[in-house]
């Protein structure tokens, strides 16, 4: 069991940056690839960029891809999430999951955080 905490969501303008956090705690992060989901109001749930276990393999959503940056340091037992050039479509609740491997769909992960919220002003 893993359990996952985000951090860092708030209020931001248009062009302005945000670094979500997702702690772990009860098994070590690094035995899971971690990913980073988000949430509109009144929309499902979309991917937004994974990182494999290692860190060395990460994958984005085409319309976060050169503004947000995945990352993870297991000595912190944390993954991270960069979110630059940000525009107010960025706004959502950010989930962060962690799974066996690095994906695209939900379903590919086991555990989940209960999010944060970003929200972009004009």
């Amino acid at each position: 069991q893993v359990q996952l905490v985000e951090s860092g969501g708030g209020l931001v303008q248009a062009g302005g940056s945000l670094r979500l956090s997702c702690a772990a705690s009860g098994r070590t992060f690094s035995s899971y690839a971690g990913g980073w989901f988000r949430q509109a109001r009144g929309k499902e749930r979309e991917f937004v960029a994974t990182i494999s276990k290692n860190g060395v393999r990460t994958s984005y959503a085409d319309s976060v891809k050169g503004r947000f940056t995945i990352s993870r340091d297991d000595a912190k037992n944390t993954v991270y999430l960069q979110m630059n050039s940000l525009i107010p479509g960025d706004t959502a609740v950010y989930f962060c999951a962690a799974g066996p491997f690095t994906s695209n769909q939900a379903r590919g992960y086991s555990y989940w955080g209960q999010g944060t919220q970003v929200t972009v002003s004009s």
